[in-house]
């Protein structure tokens, strides 16, 4: 039992849009195929992964550090002998051979990519959807099928005006969200403002909005649109300074009082435990972002929630970035929160297997093996091609 291939292709996800820091108008991701010489159903078994929106595709780490490494470890270093399977862990070590702690960037992206598509393996070796494998080797056995997501949109696009962010926003709600994102930062706060009421005269009972300024804000900015937001009952207040200024965070926590969001730009257990530590941040109403197609995988992502075990955070309290399928996964196994979610955005890849709806922002997985990928025509389609 081996790897026998990682195969990876850089693929544009670009969409007129913008947050408060960046456009996506020339986005990328890695999309990778892990090739094993075990057999099911008459094929070789391939797991597939992708890095989530918001950094770009990193094929060059993958293809002259990561996989190289794989694929030159003995086979038996990399196997789970106790499971007739491989071993993610041991995968993971044989990728960061020779890797100096910290600074870690773009490559934790890399290491993330080819992560997931292990853990696909795994889990369709097994014949068992990831998330079923994950509660019987680190829950309570008992995956939780039923998922909590929300809506993520609200960009600011060209032309759109309230109008158009009206539509948007109520297309979800129309397709089973009960709560909705849209971006602030990108505009003067009193336009954000007015941004916000409009979106807030949509919302039904039971609906909220939450918002997400990307890190844009310094100190003084941050603390403005605190006292600002504080007139709206909003569902989280998110990433209102650079990810690594605990000290904002800390700080804004005495300037807001409502729940805040952060963590999808923190990358390693280290970096999350530092957040844990000096950010301010607030157990009993603040939410963890943290994203493990960002941040070395799910074998980092064990680590992380150990982490936070220790500092007196429960796991529901986590809400992953990225809108993919692996942190669905997670969740149902492992008993997070929920997830992000983009509807009609980063397209083939955000979003749930085919027929899968959203009912008062709740989605139920289907039982496919792995991570479910291939219960996505769309998606499974260029997965298929780049393994061809």
């Amino acid at each position: 039992m081996q790897i026998v291939d990682i195969r990876e292709s850089t693929r544009p996800i670009q969409s007129n849009i913008r947050n408060a820091y960046i456009d996506f108008s020339k986005m990328t991701l890695s999309l990778v195929a892990v090739v094993t010489d075990v057999v099911r159903d008459g094929k070789p078994v391939v797991g597939y992964g992708f890095n989530s929106n918001g950094r770009y595709g990193q094929g060059g780490l993958i293809r002259e550090r990561f996989a190289p490494r794989v694929l030159a470890a003995d086979p038996a270093s990399l196997r789970d002998d106790a499971r007739d399977n491989l071993d993610p862990h041991k995968i993971w070590a044989a990728m960061m051979t020779n890797e100096k702690p910290g600074g870690h960037g773009e490559r934790s992206v890399a290491v993330g990519t080819i992560d997931m598509a292990v853990w696909d393996a795994v889990a369709k070796i097994e014949g068992k959807p990831l998330y079923q494998l994950l509660a019987e080797r680190y829950g309570d056995g008992q995956a939780r099928r039923e998922v909590f997501v929300y809506a993520a949109g609200g960009y600011y696009w060209p032309g759109q005006g309230l109008d158009g962010l009206r539509r948007e926003m109520q297309s979800y709600l129309d397709r089973g969200y009960s709560v909705v994102k849209k971006k602030i930062g990108g505009a003067s706060l009193a336009e954000d403002c007015a941004r916000i009421e409009a979106v807030l005269k949509l919302l039904g009972p039971g609906q909220r909005l939450a918002v997400d300024a990307n890190g844009r804000f310094d100190l003084p900015t941050a603390i403005a649109y605190a006292k600002a937001l504080s007139q709206y009952d909003l569902f989280w207040y998110e990433e209102a300074g650079d990810p690594l200024d605990y000290a904002l965070q800390a700080e804004l926590a005495d300037h807001y009082a409502g729940p805040m969001a952060t963590g999808e730009n923190l990358f390693s257990m280290q970096d999350a435990r530092n957040l844990i530590r000096y950010g301010g941040m607030r157990p009993d109403r603040d939410w963890l972002q943290f994203d493990c197609a960002l941040s070395y995988g799910l074998v980092e992502y064990l680590r992380t929630l150990d982490m936070l075990e220790q500092y007196g955070w429960s796991a529901s309290r986590c809400i992953p970035h990225g809108g993919h399928q692996m942190s669905l996964a997670i969740a149902a196994g492992l008993g997070l929160g929920g997830n992000e979610s983009y509807p009609d955005l980063f397209q083939p890849y955000g979003g749930f297997p085919d027929g899968v709806q959203v009912r008062d922002s709740i989605v139920t997985l289907p039982e496919l093996p792995g991570i479910g990928f291939e219960g996505k025509a769309d998606l499974y389609a260029e997965m298929r091609a780049l393994a061809a």
